[in-house]
């Protein structure tokens, strides 16, 4: 029987790097996503139609995997170690997320490729406990010592609402994003990739207190839970000013924007967004805007490179025809 899985991206509204050290993020699931139609089989064979490659392993993740197929291992080994049984996949995944434009595409590989495991083995596990699978995964992929807030964001997001996540208590609560805003993401034209990304070094530079690092940590958190405050009350000149905020910090202390982003981020704020800043782990990517619906299509139209708009979306699930 053929079934068909869906996962979003991710865009993160404000909390860059905070999952680093049990603070909190307001990300958002987007309706940009991976979807993966696919049926049980003995072992995992997968393609991806956008990067025209497949990947074939044991049920169980373990074989030689390159390229996507380091994530889809990944998943299915920390799954196996969890106790679920070597049920295997055979599908396609298809994409609408950029890749490399730091919208989280392998976080949302991870999560489908996960659920999908899940369903056809009749293996339950509680999101969050997935989510830190997930997490896993990316370690053992990739090497990358990442935080969570990808894959909560992928599980957790529901439509028109971010996700307040607070990473010392893994608690999280919806946060309503005012009506007539959509999310206008603009790439910076530099791709990036976990691995060969500074995340790792920021990291160490954190666990050793490096002034600037825990300065941008501490200010961040705080800004969330101020971002989340204005949201609430409607004030969206005030989230402007808190992503500018953000986004300088990320720019001064943190050191993880680059002139394509900052330009955006400009260019954003003097072309009527209410709020803008870089958003994912930086040294390239996207920034997020939020532009009132009715500007929405012309702002991204206009904004150099491409651009995508978008809204805050539910999270990771099997699609049931109707």
């Amino acid at each position: 029987m053929t079934r068909r899985f869906w996962a979003p991206g991710r865009v993160n509204l404000i909390g860059e790097f905070t999952d680093l050290a049990g603070g909190v993020a307001l990300p958002a699931a987007l309706d940009l996503g991976i979807t993966l139609v696919t049926e049980a089989a003995e072992t995992i064979e997968l393609r991806s139609r956008e990067l025209d490659e497949c990947v074939s392993l044991a049920a169980d993740g373990s074989g030689e995997a390159t390229g996507f197929g380091r994530f889809v291992s990944g998943v299915a080994s920390e799954l196996a170690l969890l106790g679920r049984p070597p049920v295997g996949l055979r599908g396609e995944l298809s994409s609408t997320l950029p890749i490399g434009a730091g919208l989280s595409s392998s976080a949302a590989l991870e999560i489908v490729v996960g659920i999908a495991l899940c369903a056809v083995a009749d293996f339950e596990l509680e999101p969050l406990e997935l989510a830190l699978a997930a997490q896993r995964a990316v370690h053992r992929a990739v090497g990358v010592p990442s935080g969570i807030l990808d894959e909560a964001a992928c599980l957790f997001g529901r439509a028109g609402q971010a996700v307040l996540f607070d990473f010392t208590s893994l608690e999280h609560e919806l946060v309503t994003i005012p009506e007539g805003v959509s999310l206008v993401i603009a790439a910076s034209g530099v791709s990036r990739r976990l691995e060969h990304s500074g995340y790792a070094t920021r990291k160490r530079e954190l666990e050793a207190g490096m002034p600037s690092r825990v300065r941008h940590l501490e200010t961040e958190n705080i800004r969330v839970r101020q971002v989340v405050e204005a949201l609430r009350a409607n004030d969206l000149e005030r989230v402007g000013e808190l992503f500018r905020e953000g986004h300088e910090s990320l720019r001064v202390d943190f050191e993880v924007s680059i002139p394509e982003l900052d330009r955006l981020v400009d260019w954003a704020y003097e072309h009527g967004a209410y709020a803008a800043r870089m958003t994912g782990g930086g040294f390239g990517g996207a920034i997020v805007a939020l532009v009132a619906d009715e500007d929405a299509a012309a702002f991204a139209g206009r904004i150099p490179g491409r651009a995508w708009v978008s809204a805050a979306s539910d999270g990771a699930r099997e699609v049931v025809e109707a």
